[in-house]
C-alpha cells in the first residue's frame, strides 16, 4: 500500500504541470518552509497599456496545494485582455501551516504584484481578487481588516478593487471543521469575515449553492446583508440544488460557464475589464 501511496503525488505533479504549462511561474516569496509559487497567464496582444490583473486562490481550507483549480478562469480573463494569476500559499499538507500562513502569503503576492507592476504591465488600481471556500477566506482577509490592522507596507497595499468569491467561507467564529484549523477560537473568531464589518469595502460578487454542505448559503446570505445594510456594494447568485463545488469547470460546464460570464460583466461594469468589443479589437490589431 504504502509504495502505491508513494507513486501518486508525482503523477499529481505531472498532471499540475501539464496543466499550467501555458502559464509563467514566479516565486514571490521566500519561506522556511519553501517557495511559494504565483502562475501567471499574460495576454497575447494586448497593447502598451497597463493591463487589469486577476488573482485567484484556490479552495480546500488551507490544506492540499490545488492551483489548477483556476486554470480555466485564468485562460478566460488572459484572452480578454488582463494578467490572471493561479496564486499558490502555504498548506498543511505541504508546508505544515495553517490559515495564518495562508493569509499573510495571499497579501504578500498581492503587494508583490504592485511591486512588480513594470514587469507584467499591470495597473494596480485595476487589480481583482477571486477565490473559492478557503481561498475567498484569503481574499476577504486582504481587503475586510480596518487599515490600522491592515497598514501598507513599503507603501504598497494588498486591499484589492473587487472581489469574486466562490462557495465562500465567510464564518469562522463558530465550531466547524475550517474554524479548527486556527490555533484557537479566539483567533478563528478575531479573523472571522462575519466580525470584520465595516463600510467602504470593495464590490464583491458572490456565487453559492443552495445545497453547500461546507460553507452554508444561509451564512453567505445573512453576510451579504449585513454587508449592504453598511453600504457596501454586494451581490449574491445563488444556485438551487449546488452543492460546494458547483461552480469548477471539471464538475459542471453549464454552471461554470454562467459564474464566469456574470464574474466577466461584473468588473466590466465597474472598469475593471475592458467591454468585450473593446478586447477583440486590441486582440486583432
Amino acid at each position: 500500500m504504502s509504495s502505491i501511496l508513494q507513486r501518486v503525488a508525482p503523477i499529481g505533479e505531472a498532471r499540475d504541470r501539464e496543466i499550467l504549462k501555458d502559464a509563467a511561474t514566479y516565486v514571490y516569496e521566500q519561506r522556511d518552509q519553501g517557495d511559494l509559487l504565483a502562475h501567471v497567464f499574460l495576454p497575447e496582444n494586448a497593447g502598451t497599456e497597463p493591463r487589469p490583473v486577476i488573482v485567484f486562490f484556490h479552495g480546500g481550507f488551507w490544506d492540499s496545494p490545488t492551483p489548477t483549480q483556476f486554470v480555466p478562469h485564468c485562460l478566460h480573463f488572459a484572452s480578454r485582455g488582463a494578467v490572471a494569476v493561479a496564486a499558490e500559499t502555504r498548506t498543511s499538507a505541504k508546508h505544515g501551516t495553517g490559515p495564518l500562513e495562508a493569509i499573510e502569503d495571499a497579501r504578500t503576492l498581492i503587494r508583490w504584484l504592485r511591486h512588480n507592476f513594470d514587469t507584467f504591465n499591470l495597473d494596480p488600481e485595476r487589480l481583482t481578487i477571486g477565490g473559492a471556500g478557503g481561498g475567498a477566506f484569503l481574499a476577504l482577509l486582504t481587503a475586510m481588516p480596518k487599515a490600522k490592522d491592515l497598514p501598507p507596507m513599503d507603501g504598497l497595499t494588498c486591499t484589492p478593487q473587487a472581489l469574486i468569491l466562490f462557495s465562500a467561507l465567510v464564518n469562522t467564529a463558530g465550531k466547524g471543521p475550517a474554524a479548527e484549523r486556527f490555533p484557537d477560537a479566539k483567533t478563528a473568531k478575531r479573523l472571522s469575515p462575519t466580525n470584520l464589518m465595516r463600510r467602504k469595502l470593495p464590490p464583491m460578487l458572490f456565487f453559492h449553492g443552495k445545497s453547500d454542505r461546507i460553507t452554508p448559503f444561509e451564512e453567505v446570505e445573512k453576510f451579504r446583508r449585513r454587508l449592504r445594510w453598511r453600504g457596501n456594494s454586494c451581490e449574491l447568485i445563488d444556485f438551487i440544488k449546488a452543492d460546494h463545488s458547483f461552480f469548477n469547470f471539471n464538475v459542471s460546464h453549464k454552471n461554470f460557464e454562467v459564474t464566469l460570464g456574470a464574474a466577466d460583466r461584473f468588473l466590466v461594469e465597474r472598469g475593471l475589464l475592458p467591454p468585450e468589443e473593446d478586447s477583440e479589437m486590441s486582440s486583432s490589431s
